[in-house]
Parts: structure tokens; sequence; C-alpha cells
């Protein structure tokens, strides 16, 4: 989960970055590779050490070209799950039945009518911090692991 929220945020912030930039003209390949690794030393903190050809990695990730921007569905895929878990968390009874009865609606739906029955609502933020508490709350027991 963390490398699915914090790995593709990273991506999409990079992409808004090198974008935002571009607006001003062309750039040079250094100039993708320092906003590149300012996003990676942002988002996975000073306990990472990066070797000098890291600052080359962004080319390996063929969507950046191909399919700009399509990362948000990762981290909204794994946030949509975690709301889900923690309701499931705290249900009562029939969240199995409402659950199956999502499933079999495939893609016949919009993630809202989905996730109405289950008392969740995309736009709010409340959404976002019921899933990305779950993330928080696995990563408080790991700490107490460590400790």
């Amino acid at each position: 989960m963390l490398n699915t929220v914090v790995r593709q945020i990273a991506f999409f912030e990079f992409e808004r970055r090198v974008h935002e930039k571009r607006r001003d003209g062309e750039l040079l390949t250094e100039e993708i590779c320092t906003i590149w690794m300012d996003v990676q030393k942002e988002s996975l903190g000073p306990s990472i050490r990066f070797e000098e050809e890291y600052k080359y990695f962004w080319t390996y990730i063929p969507h950046f070209i191909h399919s700009p921007f399509y990362v948000y569905a990762y981290a909204f895929g794994d946030c949509l799950v975690n709301s889900l878990y923690a309701v499931y968390e705290n249900a009562s009874d029939g969240f199995a039945e409402r659950y199956l009865e999502m499933l079999r609606a495939g893609g016949t739906l919009r993630h809202k009518e989905l996730l109405a029955p289950f008392g969740l609502d995309a736009s709010d933020p409340a959404f976002w911090k019921k899933g990305l508490g779950v993330i928080s709350g696995m990563i408080d027991e790991l700490e107490e692991l460590e400790a």
C-alpha cells in the first residue's frame, strides 16, 4: 500500500512539475532529472540514498510519455479499497452482501453509485482520510513492533 500510494503520488507530482516547467519552453534532460530527484527525495525522505544513475530512472516508466497522469488510478483504487476495509471493520451485518452486489455490478456503475451503499463518497475528504487512516494504522502497528 505504501508503494502504491507514495510512489504513484510521487509519479504524479513528477509529471505535474515537468508539465508546468515545460510551459516555459523545452526541457533539457538534466532539468527533468533534477525534477525527478527532487520529487524522489521529498517523497522518500532522508533515509534513502540514491546512486548517481538513479536520476535517469524516470526514463524507464513508459506511461510518462504514452499515458500521462494515469497513475492517479492506483492511489484512488488503493484508497477506495482501504475505505471499504475501514467500513468492513466497523460494519454490523450486511457488509458481505453489499460488497458482493458491488462486485456483481462490475463496470456498469460509476464509483459514486458503487460506494453509496457503504456510506462512502469519493468527493468527500473524509473518504480519503478513511482510506489513508488504514495505512496510518498499519504504520503505527509496525512502529509498535519495532519498539
